[in-house]
């Protein structure tokens, strides 16, 4: 993370000993780490979905490395394939959550459903135009782990990425974000989410260390189905011999997607248009339960709980984050509002295969006689209101770039600069800008640990950048973090890099500050940092409005 300013005059140190009056001691929140978990729906009808989502991450990646973002983030993709009886091994290569990094064209094969539609070119050769050579992982190292390694996920952190130079995130993206369409048809999305936050604090996983204790954690499914996460206790409910209380249709030799639906949704009202559909624990034999072992589809407590519980961990850190989860599944375009209904007297096939209508529907204009049709979310509806409520966009739409910028807004909304929250004392008003006295403190998880933080480099022109990277400068080698004072509201010096954030000013603050660390030195999960400035004496003359 960084800080910014160009100032004539270096900052003049506070001598804390003395316990000036007029200085405050406020808490920095300078994070801007976020991991991103996306779960992709790998079923057979997802080849013009992926080929929508790859094609506009753009959008996504844009918001995280904007200027006034800079996030260090990872993103991180598993499948929403975690098994059936209906999937067997061989067959099937369930990724139970494992983190997936490799290039579709590396595995065509996968773009051929088990019904042999083959969308090799729609969603991946006509998408992904690097080779090899361009999608090289580089080794990085972890807060759980300093041996650099490679690792199945990709990272832009303060600036460096784990790809080559020439490849963009959106670019790579491209390549590996595409799962293919040869996944199991009864998509279990929130366990493969469950799984893959498992395992990534797992030691003996690829994944372990995906996870940093004080970043922001976004959750994002894309599906054009309904969750079918089941406990395997409960397996019977697919058994062709077993109990088919579930099935749309006893008599079909196979089940279908309806079990899903039918095994963990509750309707109310008109069934041509259903006032509400709501998820409900329902046992074997297909009575509501209040008993959540007996549930033949995981609870939704499972997932709550463990989304909340990590929330929770994090808010030690950062009282202010909360955890982000964005649907782009089967909800209405438009208004991206569920839509709810069955249509057995119109379309008695879908409504076999899937127990409800589609809620939302599109032209397919790679196939005008197969429209795009995706089944209504409601588990998972459910889990996004939970944690970021109407975060929810449509898969039928033919542009994925509004949905996936405004789930990365959300997570931009998370990552704040840090302003200092007090009107700061101007020390030489013979400047154009700010002088301030401060002393920056970092103080990393144990007792009696604090330590004073340097400034960055700086010249008579102001902080020194590194002309190949761009950052900031460390005023030593032996230096791992310095901090950097944004001070001019705009225009009032040549430099851009002294400007405060338009956050800050809107709060008329008139002081921002960012922290830069020297690449695979991170802090340690739990640091806080803090900075202590002189005030000014009439806070109402020299910040007029401040904090509103």
């Amino acid at each position: 993370m960084l800080l910014t300013a160009c100032l004539d005059h270096p900052l003049k140190p506070v001598d804390l000993e003395k316990g000036s009056v007029g200085d405050e001691k406020i808490q920095l929140t300078v994070n801007k780490d976020v991991d991103i978990l996306f779960v992709i729906d790998n079923s057979g009808s997802m080849g013009e979905e992926q080929a929508n989502l790859a094609a506009n991450f753009g959008s996504f990646v844009e918001v995280l490395e904007a200027p006034d973002v800079e996030a260090n983030y990872r993103i991180g993709v598993t499948t929403s394939d975690n098994g059936n009886q209906w999937c067997p091994a061989g067959v099937y290569t369930p990724e139970g959550g494992k983190l997936v990094l490799s290039s579709c064209k590396s595995r065509l094969n996968d773009f051929i459903s088990q019904q042999g539609d083959d969308v090799q070119d729609l969603a991946c050769n006509d998408i992904c135009n690097l080779d090899t050579a361009d999608l090289e992982i580089s080794p990085t190292t972890t807060d759980v782990d300093p041996v650099a390694a490679p690792r199945p996920w990709l990272e832009n952190i303060e600036g460096r990425k784990n790809i080559p130079d020439g490849t963009s995130t959106a670019e790579a993206f491209q390549c590996f974000g595409p799962q293919g369409v040869n996944g199991c048809g009864f998509e279990s999305q929130l366990e493969s989410m469950y799984l893959a936050l498992a395992r990534a604090q797992a030691t003996s996983e690829a994944s372990y260390g995906f996870l940093r204790s004080n970043a922001i954690l976004a959750v994002v499914f894309v599906t054009d189905e309904a969750d079918c996460s089941y406990n395997k206790d409960w397996s019977e409910i697919f058994d062709k011999d077993g109990n088919q209380v579930f099935w749309s249709d006893p008599t079909l030799l196979t089940p279908t997607s309806a079990v899903c639906w039918n095994a963990g949704v509750q309707c109310s009202g008109d069934p041509s248009g259903y006032e509400s559909c709501e998820p409900v624990n329902k046992d074997v034999n297909g009575n509501i339960t209040d008993v959540e072992s007996d549930a033949v589809l995981h609870p939704m407590s499972r997932y709550v709980g463990l989304l909340a519980g990590i929330e929770a961990e994090k808010q030690q850190i950062n009282p202010e984050q909360e955890i982000i989860v964005g649907l782009i599944g089967g909800v209405a375009t438009g208004d991206n509002q569920p839509y709810y209904s069955d249509v057995t007297d119109t379309d008695p096939i879908w409504q076999r295969d899937f127990g409800i209508g589609p809620g939302c529907e599109a032209p397919n204009p790679n196939d005008p006689d197969d429209p795009i049709r995706a089944v209504p979310p409601v588990r998972l509806r459910a889990l996004t209101d939970s944690f970021s409520p109407g975060n929810n966009y449509s898969i039928c739409d033919p542009n994925y770039s509004p949905a996936l910028e405004s789930i990365a807004n959300a997570i931009r909304e998370q990552i704040r600069p840090a302003c200092y929250t007090k009107c700061v004392e101007d020390t030489d008003e013979s400047t154009e800008t700010l002088e301030p006295e401060c002393t920056i403190e970092e103080d990393p998880p144990g007792a009696d640990n604090t330590v004073r933080i340097q400034e960055c480099l700086k010249d008579q022109d102001g902080y020194v950048f590194d002309a190949v990277t761009g950052d900031y400068q460390l005023p030593s080698g032996d230096v791992n973090v310095c901090y950097a004072a944004l001070t001019d509201p705009g225009g009032l010096t040549p430099s851009e890099g002294d400007d405060i954030s338009d956050d800050c000013l809107i709060e008329h603050y008139n002081l921002e500050f960012k922290i830069y660390r020297r690449p695979g030195f991170p802090a340690a999960g739990g640091t806080a940092i803090s900075a202590s400035c002189s005030l000014a004496d009439f806070a109402e003359v020299s910040c007029p409005g401040i904090g509103g």
